[in-house]
């Protein structure tokens, strides 16, 4: 789960996101799904919008993880209380900017769109987004690359040296 926003609100909704998850397994025997996290979450901020004497969440959570049935999934939550599910998104300062950028690249995707790109270079459109919408070229140590595999069915962050392959990768093919 990636949170945007303001840092206290961001440890309280992990806190509370890390509870119901171990609450589900404890209950049903497998990990909960991000569909239902995110459907969790949402409920919960959609509560606080309602009581005059709760002040509503200052985060926009981004929920990334793997389904058995459903395969990988990436869901935003607003912090009014409205979920909705993505194949690629973005949040944060330039999000519009960012968000064009990703239609007018999943238009020019040949195929099935984002879900046809190999591993290796759906990381690449990725970094090389956040190149375009920044306007500066990154270092490793500037980035983190989050991957959600169907194959492993689990999430990894990436080390610096497999960013900095990707990233010398972007270099040659430009």
């Amino acid at each position: 789960m990636l949170v945007l926003g303001i840092q206290g609100d961001a440890r309280s909704l992990v806190q509370k996101a890390r509870s119901e998850a171990a609450e589900f397994k404890f209950k049903y025997g497998y990990e909960i799904t991000p569909d239902f996290l995110a459907r969790i979450l949402a409920d919960q901020a959609q509560v606080y919008t309602q009581h005059a004497y709760m002040r509503p969440l200052g985060v926009m959570p981004i929920i990334i993880g793997v389904d058995e049935e459903k395969g990988c999934q990436l869901y935003k939550v607003d912090p009014a209380g409205y979920f909705v599910g993505y194949k690629a998104t973005a949040g944060g300062v330039k999000e519009q900017e960012a968000t064009n950028w990703l239609e007018k690249r999943h238009k020019g995707i040949e195929g099935g769109g984002l879900q046809s790109l190999a591993h290796d270079d759906a990381i690449q459109t990725a970094i090389l987004g956040l190149q375009n919408v920044l306007g500066e070229d990154l270092k490793p140590n500037d980035i983190e690359v989050g991957v959600a595999s169907l194959d492993l069915g689990t999430f990894r962050v990436l080390a610096d040296g497999e960013i900095e392959e990707h990233l010398v990768a972007i270099a040659e093919r430009d």
